[in-house]
């Protein structure tokens, strides 16, 4: 017996099996004097009242009602305003296949009706009944349909219980949900004197006792389907998370939309790195190429298991990137126009390195740069397959020879010949021909971050650019870029012009206020496709309201979350996710301290078992 069936078949018939109104409860001494408390003990409500229209559970009121009427087409998504109805309710939907065979026989009685009654009034000189003719034309193309395999047809049955703290509040929900399906032609009726009835056929027993149905086709059936998302559920692509409106799954791919960046904006500890590690190994499954500039060295473990490359750029590093190197020329480029690029590109460099320049600087810097690269013999028609490029110490020497240029050399000296020149006056030994690779700054000093970050980004730009593929670029704390507008507008440049080499960009922050202080905070957002936006804090909260035109319940939603949680954005529509992981993805990319050092205390004790076994 079903856990609801202990309460509803107790005291049920009076006189001569009438039914009446019954009021059940368990009482606490009985469960003290069994001295047991089972399952349905603990779930089941304290006590139950039944209605002829609905059904007291406790402190609630439910409901059910079923669909009784259809029309002549469904669209797709119509239940889904349903599904997604703010209100507390509860669906069951049946299913019965019907034997082709019997219905073709039904089929073929009801069209020689239809046709009849065509006749007779034919006979009878009547005008043309519309109505029996869109009858006989749809009888007839189902038929057909039915016969070539096509459709199969269905007994349906779809009910539903709402339920509110009191009555008024259930005749507003009853209305409204009326509301929503009669403006489609389709009807509901209460279960009346079937309260019980519609309450057992709606909870998850699997036992249809109202047997109340319609007969479908396969396509009009397929439009009841569910599994709806505010159409953030599409037919590939990675799962983000789920949709905690109505526990649907936030199935998208970046790279169907019109561009494949993204921005992500949560406070510390709300699970950002932790949202993107899930994305970035999930990306991995479907053959994207990853790159990743970590601040906080939180993506050494995932590279370790993915068998990725983890370069540690600072200034003890045996890796390092001659910001001079250039890419070898695309098929849709020429060899001008990659050298022009470079040069623009390390003009800004520069700019970064030595504190800004003045006018009449910058340009001496400009002629420098072009200078540097023919001493090398490199230029616009040089085959770039075959050339060794310069180093910061040739753009040196180069610049000793032009007047004027004493404070940018005695600027630069630190990059060349101080202590920093391990770090850039080197040729580049970086192979990045992996899957996944990881260039972490965390041991790079604060005041060199920015130009790190700089020249990865450049570096990884012009390894892009040598051949098409699908990639995926993430900044995790992007404000370190933010702060100087050179980095910025790199930035911006590359969120730009990433969709031409299919490129995606992936932006993360937890400094809202310092990303949207730069001028190039909002393009890059409103040059993004997909944003995240995770729990915030009460500081932060008011901008991204603004910028992202959030409503008041919204905002709430995010200063209230929980990690992990906040609102998805793709395109023009948004829900609200929960990140969800497996247990193996979350053992690989989990960023919790605790959680870290177990899994290192366990890897040591495996290791150590081993070398015990050896």
């Amino acid at each position: 017996m079903g856990i609801f069936d202990t309460f509803f078949n107790k005291n049920k018939s009076g006189v001569n099996g009438e039914t009446k109104t019954s009021v059940l409860a368990v009482l606490p001494e009985q469960i003290y004097e069994s001295a047991s408390l089972e399952l349905q003990d603990v779930i089941a409500p304290s006590a139950l009242k039944i209605e002829p229209k609905s059904i007291n559970l406790g402190s609630k009121i439910a409901r059910t009602f079923f669909i009784i009427s259809y029309p002549r087409f469904l669209t797709d998504n119509w239940f889904s305003p349903i599904i997604n109805l703010d209100k507390i309710f509860d669906i069951s939907i049946f299913i019965k296949p019907i034997d082709t065979s019997i219905i073709l026989r039904q089929f073929q009685k009801k069209v020689a009706e239809v046709q009849s009654q065509i006749n007779m009034r034919e006979g009878k000189g009547m005008v043309r009944d519309p109505m029996l003719d869109t009858s006989y034309q749809d009888l007839e193309g189902l038929r057909d349909s039915l016969i070539q395999a096509q459709e199969k047809m269905f007994d349906v049955g779809i009910y539903i219980t709402v339920y509110a703290d009191n009555e008024l509040e259930l005749f507003k929900i009853e209305n409204e949900i009326k509301s929503m399906l009669e403006s489609k032609l389709i009807y509901i009726k209460p279960a009346l004197f079937q309260q019980e009835d519609g309450f057992k056929s709606v909870i998850p027993i699997n036992t249809d006792l109202l047997n109340i149905h319609q007969k479908l086709n396969s396509e009009p059936l397929s439009s009841v389907f569910p599994f709806v998302s505010f159409d953030l559920t599409s037919d590939k692509g990675i799962l983000y998370g789920i949709n905690r409106h109505n526990s649907s799954l936030v199935i998208f791919d970046r790279f169907s939309l019109e561009n494949y960046n993204s921005v992500t904006f949560a406070k510390s500890g709300s699970g950002k790195s932790y949202a993107t590690k899930l994305e970035i190994l999930r990306s991995l499954m479907f053959d994207v190429d990853v790159m990743v500039i970590d601040p906080e060295r939180e993506y050494e473990f995932l590279a370790e298991a993915v068998g990725g490359r983890y370069f540690n750029i600072s200034l003890s590093s045996d890796h390092h990137m001659n910001p001079f190197d250039l890419p070898i020329p695309r098929e849709d480029e020429t060899a001008e126009d990659v050298l022009r690029s470079n040069i623009i590109n390390l003009v800004g460099l520069f700019r970064l390195m030595l504190g800004g320049l003045t006018p009449e600087e910058d340009s001496m810097v400009d002629r420098a740069i072009s200078e540097t690269y023919a001493i090398k013999d490199i230029t616009p028609k040089s085959d770039f397959s075959n050339i060794e490029p310069p180093l910061l110490s040739d753009f040196e020497m180069v610049l000793g020879g032009m007047d004027g240029s004493n404070s940018v050399i005695a600027r630069l000296a630190k990059y060349t010949k101080g202590s920093w020149s391990t770090f850039l006056n080197r040729p580049s030994n970086v192979d990045i021909n992996k899957k996944f690779v990881v260039f972490s700054v965390r041991d790079m000093e604060d005041e060199l971050k920015p130009v790190a970050m700089y020249i990865i980004m450049h570096f990884i730009w012009n390894a892009i650019r040598k051949n098409m593929k699908k990639r995926l670029l993430v900044i995790d704390e992007a404000w370190w870029m933010m702060k100087s507008e050179d980095t910025a507008s790199f930035l911006y440049s590359i969120a730009k012009r990433g969709r031409k080499y299919y490129l995606g960009l992936s932006t993360i922050t937890q400094d809202a206020a310092d990303f949207m202080k730069s001028p190039y905070g909002v393009p890059i957002i409103t040059n993004s496709s997909i944003q995240l936006l995770l729990k915030q804090s009460p500081t932060t909260i008011d901008i991204l309201q603004k910028t992202f035109n959030l409503t008041d319940e919204e905002k709430y939603l995010l200063l209230e979350s929980s990690v992990g949680e906040g609102i998805f954005f793709a395109g023009l529509k948004h829900v609200a996710i929960k990140i969800i992981a497996s247990y193996i993805e979350d053992q690989i990319i989990t960023s919790d301290p605790s959680q870290i050092l177990l899994n290192k205390k366990a890897k040591e004790e495996q290791e150590a078992a081993g070398l015990a076994g050896k």
